[in-house]
Protein backbone atom coordinates (compact mmCIF):
# COMPACT_ATOMS: atom_id res chain seq x y z
CA UNK A 1 0.00 0.00 0.00
CA UNK A 2 1.07 3.35 -0.63
CA UNK A 3 0.65 6.40 1.49
CA UNK A 4 -2.96 7.49 1.70
CA UNK A 5 -2.06 10.89 0.90
CA UNK A 6 -1.40 9.64 -2.42
CA UNK A 7 -4.14 8.27 -3.42
CA UNK A 8 -6.75 11.25 -2.15
CA UNK A 9 -5.65 14.73 -2.25
CA UNK A 10 -8.71 15.92 -1.02
CA UNK A 11 -7.39 18.31 1.80
CA UNK A 12 -5.79 20.50 -1.29
CA UNK A 13 -9.15 20.43 -2.74
CA UNK A 14 -11.27 21.39 0.12
CA UNK A 15 -9.43 24.45 2.11
CA UNK A 16 -8.42 27.50 1.40
CA UNK A 17 -4.30 27.08 1.53
CA UNK A 18 -3.51 30.18 3.75
CA UNK A 19 0.58 31.57 4.30
CA UNK A 20 2.49 34.22 5.45
CA UNK A 21 4.00 36.10 2.77
CA UNK A 22 7.20 35.76 4.30
CA UNK A 23 6.94 32.14 2.96
CA UNK A 24 6.94 33.07 -0.93
CA UNK A 25 9.61 35.60 -0.08
CA UNK A 26 12.98 33.94 -1.09
CA UNK A 27 14.89 37.20 0.01
CA UNK A 28 13.53 35.84 4.14
CA UNK A 29 14.02 32.60 3.38
CA UNK A 30 10.40 31.62 1.54
CA UNK A 31 10.77 28.38 -0.53
CA UNK A 32 6.88 28.41 -2.03
CA UNK A 33 6.73 29.70 -5.43
CA UNK A 34 5.31 33.29 -5.06
CA UNK A 35 3.85 32.42 -8.65
CA UNK A 36 1.73 29.89 -7.54
CA UNK A 37 0.28 32.24 -4.64
CA UNK A 38 -2.07 35.37 -4.69
CA UNK A 39 -2.40 38.24 -2.21
CA UNK A 40 -4.87 37.64 0.49
CA UNK A 41 -4.41 40.62 2.67
CA UNK A 42 -1.64 42.93 3.58
CA UNK A 43 -0.04 39.84 5.90
CA UNK A 44 -1.15 36.69 3.87
CA UNK A 45 -1.29 34.86 0.55
CA UNK A 46 -2.88 31.71 -0.22
CA UNK A 47 -2.18 29.16 -2.90
CA UNK A 48 -3.68 29.78 -6.13
CA UNK A 49 -7.26 27.99 -6.26
CA UNK A 50 -7.77 27.53 -3.09
CA UNK A 51 -10.04 31.06 -2.24
CA UNK A 52 -12.50 29.87 -4.55
CA UNK A 53 -15.95 28.87 -4.21
CA UNK A 54 -14.80 25.24 -5.06
CA UNK A 55 -10.93 25.14 -3.88
CA UNK A 56 -8.27 23.93 -5.71
CA UNK A 57 -4.77 24.27 -5.20
CA UNK A 58 -2.75 24.78 -8.33
CA UNK A 59 -0.06 22.48 -7.17
CA UNK A 60 -2.12 19.43 -6.98
CA UNK A 61 -1.65 17.02 -9.92
CA UNK A 62 -3.89 14.46 -10.69
CA UNK A 63 -7.71 13.38 -9.60
CA UNK A 64 -9.23 13.51 -5.69
CA UNK A 65 -9.48 10.19 -4.72
CA UNK A 66 -7.03 8.68 -7.39
CA UNK A 67 -3.55 9.03 -8.08
CA UNK A 68 -2.54 12.43 -7.07
CA UNK A 69 0.79 14.26 -5.45
CA UNK A 70 2.06 17.70 -4.84
CA UNK A 71 3.83 19.56 -7.44
CA UNK A 72 5.98 21.67 -4.86
CA UNK A 73 6.20 18.86 -2.11
CA UNK A 74 9.22 19.96 -0.84
CA UNK A 75 8.54 23.76 -0.91
CA UNK A 76 4.84 23.43 -0.01
CA UNK A 77 3.10 26.13 2.69
CA UNK A 78 3.68 25.75 6.54
CA UNK A 79 -0.20 25.01 6.14
CA UNK A 80 0.80 22.02 4.32
CA UNK A 81 3.30 20.96 6.01
CA UNK A 82 1.09 21.10 9.68
CA UNK A 83 -1.97 19.00 8.30
CA UNK A 84 -1.79 15.43 9.49
CA UNK A 85 -3.62 12.25 8.04
CA UNK A 86 -6.07 10.89 10.21
CA UNK A 87 -4.23 8.28 12.69
CA UNK A 88 -0.80 9.94 11.63
CA UNK A 89 -0.35 11.16 15.13
CA UNK A 90 -2.75 8.59 16.82
CA UNK A 91 -6.18 10.15 16.64
CA UNK A 92 -8.16 10.78 14.04
CA UNK A 93 -7.71 14.12 12.33
CA UNK A 94 -11.76 15.69 11.91
CA UNK A 95 -10.00 18.17 9.07
CA UNK A 96 -8.83 15.01 7.06
CA UNK A 97 -12.16 13.14 7.76
CA UNK A 98 -14.04 16.18 6.78
CA UNK A 99 -12.40 16.71 3.16
CA UNK A 100 -12.60 13.13 2.48
CA UNK A 101 -16.11 13.19 3.38
CA UNK A 102 -16.76 15.87 0.61
CA UNK A 103 -15.19 13.64 -1.98
CA UNK A 104 -17.06 10.74 -0.78
CA UNK A 105 -14.22 8.54 0.94
CA UNK A 106 -14.58 6.63 3.80
CA UNK A 107 -12.21 8.31 6.73
CA UNK A 108 -9.10 6.67 7.25
CA UNK A 109 -8.89 4.00 9.70
CA UNK A 110 -5.75 3.53 12.04
CA UNK A 111 -4.58 0.56 10.01
CA UNK A 112 -4.97 2.74 7.01
CA UNK A 113 -2.33 4.83 8.06
CA UNK A 114 -0.74 2.50 9.68
CA UNK A 115 0.13 0.65 6.83
CA UNK A 116 0.63 3.72 4.34
CA UNK A 117 3.52 5.04 6.93
CA UNK A 118 4.84 1.79 6.76
CA UNK A 119 4.88 2.22 2.76
CA UNK A 120 6.83 5.42 3.11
Amino acid sequence: MSHPCLSCGACCAAYRVSLHWSEAEPSLGGVVPVALTEVLDAHQRCMRGTWSKQPRCVALEGDIGGRTHCTIYDARPSACRELRMSWEDGAPNPQCDRARALYSMAPLTKEDAEAGLAAG
